[in-house]
């Protein structure tokens, strides 16, 4: 049973300012939940309850968010504004949140490391809020963990995308086999149109082994700088410790301006079809 999931929520949101110049980008709201609580409300429906958060400067309105607020409670109390605290509450009441912080912002694979600490030796979840999943008929990470219990392994969410954007994610190499399971045999890091092995890219979904934390201590840095989970995982997957999954759902980049308004729409309108 894997109970611990982390997520990564220390970057700067440069894609939103200024809006996010004080606010996190994980607290932006879709309607009127921010991201971080649908990925933590996916975490516990795929049975996670312990949250693990890296956070950064700037970043306490995530840690408060996930806290009792005593005046707001007692100031609504009784009230019909008293249910809309109903989803946070649940959250606050089934989960255990911890946080740490990373000092530097120094690329994902360095902010998984920094979660060690509240890891440990386990295997564990990671999810990317600003990639805001829907999966269907069942979580996209329930689906992960149903993989990985059939087969422990790094398992890494995938999804098709245009050749044109292949630029923008890790892409891998694989062996289909079959059900929508790849065995990965290579990866490639934002790659040019020409470089990529396919236009199956990495979203932000992983279910990864404790040893991974090695592999990223003795992996060096990559893109831009910066310690890359593409390159710590491919090393792993040489060892044929690696599967993708190409989920059932739908998928977000909430942390681009045009998946934001989308991701709006959908459940605006799911909202209005209830």
């Amino acid at each position: 049973m894997i109970s611990k999931c982390l997520f990564p929520a220390a970057g700067y949101g440069t894609r939103f300012l200024p809006a996010t110049k004080a606010m996190p980008k994980e607290m932006m709201p879709i309607l009127d939940e921010p991201l971080i609580q649908y990925g933590v409300e996916e975490a516990l429906a795929s049975g996670m309850d312990h949250i693990a958060i890296v956070t950064g400067r700037n970043k306490r309105a995530i840690e408060d968010h996930f806290d009792i607020n005593f005046e707001l409670e007692h100031q609504i109390n009784g009230t019909a504004k008293e249910d809309k605290l109903k989803s946070i509450r649940n959250l606050i009441k089934k989960c255990t949140f911890s946080y740490t912080r990373q000092m530097e912002m120094k690329g994902l694979g360095h902010a998984i490391l920094t979660g060690e600490t509240l890891i440990g030796a386990e295997p564990f979840g990671v999810i990317l809020a600003d990639d805001l999943c829907v999966g269907e008929p069942e979580p996209v990470m329930s689906q992960m963990v149903r993989l990985f219990d059939q087969q422990p392994a790094c398992i890494i969410a995938i999804e098709e995308v245009p050749m044109s954007e292949v630029h923008k994610y890790g892409v891998i190499d694989a062996e289909d086999l079959g059900n929508g399971v790849y065995k990965v045999n290579d990866m490639v890091e934002k790659p040019s149109i020409e470089d990529a092995p396919g236009n199956l890219a990495i979203i932000g979904r992983y279910i990864l082994l404790p040893e991974i934390f090695d592999v990223l201590r003795s992996t060096e840095l990559g893109k831009s700088g910066e310690l890359q989970i593409t390159d710590a995982l491919n090393t792993l997957a040489k060892q044929g410790k690696v599967l993708a999954l190409k989920f059932n759902g739908k998928r977000f980049d909430c942390g681009s301006v045009s998946g934001f308004v989308d991701a709006t729409n959908y459940f605006f309108e799911k909202l209005k079809n209830n």
